[in-house]
């Protein structure tokens, strides 16, 4: 029986999101919320039958704003602003994100402060639990009004217009609602407004950036303690007096994960045994990865609240008050996923270090040049090194963050503009390259410790390279690491990683 979720405009987590946005689960209104919908249309309509002006209800939009919209003409005045706004560009975003998007703004609609009728509310319910998913092109929103137009491609299909998927195929938005049996709408005042003013695009787009960062800030720790251990890092420097004395969280956090990851091992050394210092990428691993987790939480924090905000525009108060404002921006997501992409970044980039010190005999304590015993005519680990800095240098690129831009848009009304959905969109390629990233040094730190005399690793690492070892093999000699590469980088995206070691060591910080 597939998990309903319960939608009141308050209390959706994200682990409630991904059930519905990737897993399926289905969605109803609770009984207050619907109640709060009603009402708040009632005084819509009440507003209406005196003549009260009321921005994008009874007005134009944008630099029109102005000009008052004759009463006969309010519904079309909803459906041309779709259809105006509807200019998206590029690839559809996937599917779950797509999803992801409806459950956001059905969830906003809820709160009770948008104005539109309940019609409109349970049109978007029922196309997620029918399996309707409009096709929204990924590109084309600024962030300033929140995501008008990728929101207005979702918005086509509910009137019989753009394309939507349903039952595996592409159709146009006719025919996918006819063949879930959803009536479509007749859009009224306000409701187009109320349905593509807002952030959901630029969240959803988060929540699957976020979910990603928060595992690799794990999954860094557990591949940085194997590659530390299959150097014979240096175990002091992750004592724990070190770290509270400077009292930063993440840092603490980390340093504990290392701990408990690497006890019990032989393999690690102590300060002076081999060497009094380890290079920064091994000894600063606390210190490096507990600045990501911080700024990770951060853009937690803010994602969390969005998922429940109201991010329409006007609003519309209980006391009859509609009231111009500008919740849709989306300065709050755009910051955040600038800084979530640098800190994902910088994992990677600390990654790639640790695994080019693996692979340098100049750097690696004895290993053999490459992790291979037959070098020469093996390249060993030399490649992949360079498939991972190819990685690495484009992150740098998209780790310049879209919100410190802003191109003033309708004559300047809009004079500034967030990109936010441009930092989602950004944040979320960076943890697909840094799961790659990862992937790699997981298998040169695996390959590392096969190439160390058979001693006994810590709880965490051995069952983090038992794993690895589980589907891709120790490199003997020279073939095609692609594939490996995806397996690897498909385990950390899964979570399987972090779940295995968790198993051994309980949960990880």
């Amino acid at each position: 029986m597939r998990q309903v979720v319960q939608l009141d405009g308050k209390t959706l987590s994200m682990k409630d999101f991904l059930a519905v946005s990737r897993d399926g689960a289905m969605v109803d209104i609770s009984g207050e919320a619907m109640e709060r919908v009603i009402r708040s249309r009632a005084i819509v309509e009440e507003h209406l039958r005196v003549g009260r002006p009321m921005y994008g209800i009874n007005t134009g939009f944008g630099k029109f704003a102005e000009v008052s919209i004759p009463e006969d003409q309010l519904n079309a005045l909803q459906v041309n602003l779709i259809r105006a706004d509807a200019v998206g560009i590029g690839q559809p975003l996937p599917r779950a994100i797509v999803r992801g998007v409806m459950l956001l703004r059905a969830n906003s609609l809820s709160r009770g402060y948008s104005g539109a009728r309940s019609e409109v509310l349970m049109t978007l319910v029922e196309m997620l639990n029918r399996g309707v998913t409009p096709v929204i092109p990924e590109k084309g929103s600024v962030g300033a009004s929140g995501d008008l137009c990728p929101l207005a491609h979702m918005v086509l299909p509910m009137i019989g217009e753009g394309k939507a998927e349903f039952d595996g195929t592409v159709l146009r938005g006719a025919e996918a609602m006819e063949k879930a049996e959803i009536p479509l709408l007749i859009l009224r005042a306000k409701e187009g407004l109320a349905l593509i003013n807002g952030t959901p695009v630029m969240t959803s787009i988060a929540v699957f950036a976020l979910e990603g960062a928060i595992n690799l800030a794990r999954s860094a720790d557990i591949i940085g303690a194997l590659s530390a251990e299959s150097l014979k890092g240096i175990s002091d420097a992750f004592d724990p007096r070190i770290h509270e004395i400077r009292g930063q969280r993440g840092q603490i956090e980390s340093a504990s994960n290392l701990r408990r990851l690497l006890a019990g091992s032989t393999r690690t050394t102590r300060q002076g045994e081999l060497r009094m210092q380890d290079s920064y990428s091994l000894r600063c691993i606390p210190q490096i990865h507990g600045a990501c987790r911080m700024a990770i939480d951060y853009a937690r924090q803010v994602v969390e609240a969005e998922l429940n905000a109201v991010t329409d525009n006007p609003l519309v108060f209980e006391n009859g008050d509609v009231l111009s404002g500008g919740n849709f921006h989306g300065e709050p997501i755009a910051i955040a996923m600038d800084t979530l992409g640098i800190a994902v970044s910088e994992l990677g980039n600390l990654s790639e270090r640790r695994m080019a010190k693996l692979v340098d005999p100049a750097h690696n304590h004895g290993l053999p040049a490459f992790l291979v015993i037959d070098g020469g005519i093996n390249c060993g680990f030399m490649v992949p090194q360079y498939a991972a800095a190819a990685l690495v240098s484009e992150n740098k690129i998209l780790s310049h963050p879209a919100s410190v831009d802003s191109i003033p848009t309708s004559a300047g009304q809009e004079d500034h503009v967030s990109m936010g959905t441009i930092a989602a969109r950004k944040a979320l390629q960076i943890v697909e390259h840094v799961q790659a990233i990862l992937g790699i040094e997981w298998m040169a730190a695996a390959q590392a410790f096969d190439l160390q005399p058979k001693t006994r690793g810590g709880e965490g690492t051995e069952a983090a390279y038992r794993l690895l070892r589980e589907q891709v093999a120790y490199m003997k000699d020279d073939r095609v690491f692609s594939e490996d590469q995806e397996t690897a980088a498909r385990l950390i995206a899964s979570g399987a990683l972090v779940d295995a070691v968790e198993k051994t060591v309980g949960s990880l910080d």
